[in-house]
């Protein structure tokens, strides 16, 4: 079992230093949200199972602090509102409970990061659909192929793995770099 432990450790390694490549993404994908929130607009985070913790945990760092001590930043994890996905999900269908939500909350200028480990969620999809069509920026964050995601978010952050906990592990790295890199360029 020790050499399971420790291989596991050498893979979790090699994919982190491969995201040294993501980079430029990641810059830009701060900077849609840094512009976002000069403009006095909002951040949405959506994502099932995992991605729907790390949705919560990322709006959290942007309310509460990542690092420094500051103002708050207006960030809202779609998934949290149980009564909201529950009736969505009931009356209207599983595949609707984050696009309706969008379409309540979502206002043109801000933007919506949709985590997905496959890329192919369909509700996480349907709401980086919606989003556009309210003139939200779309930030998705997915495993190596993208999936179907890819083809309609802004901006898709593809992490080098298609192994569901090591693609979590690195989009939750992401998400606190992004969470720094904002907090340091908005409250110097």
């Amino acid at each position: 079992m020790i050499n399971y432990i420790e291989n596991e450790f050498e893979t979790i390694a090699q994919n982190f230093q491969k995201l040294k490549e993501l980079a430029p993404t990641i810059q830009q994908a701060a900077n849609i949200c840094i512009e976002a929130f000069r403009n006095g607009n909002k951040v949405l985070f959506c994502g099932n199972g995992g991605s729907a913790s790390d949705s919560q945990h990322l709006a959290a760092e942007l309310v509460c602090k990542y690092k420094k001590e500051r103002a708050a930043l207006n960030a809202i994890a779609l998934v949290t509102n149980t009564s909201v996905l529950t009736a969505a999900a009931n009356d209207l269908a599983f595949d609707y409970i984050f696009e309706r939500q969008v379409e309540a909350l979502g206002r043109e200028g801000d933007v919506l990061f949709a985590l997905t480990t496959s890329g192919k969620s369909i509700n996480v999809i349907r709401a980086v659909e919606r989003a556009k069509e309210l003139g939200l920026k779309t930030i998705a964050m997915t495993g190596s192929t993208g999936g179907s995601v890819k083809y309609k978010a802004d901006i898709t952050i593809k992490t080098p793995s298609d192994i569901t906990n090591n693609i979590q592990e690195m989009h939750i790295a992401i998400g606190h770099l992004i969470c720094d890199i904002i907090e340091k360029e908005m409250f110097k």
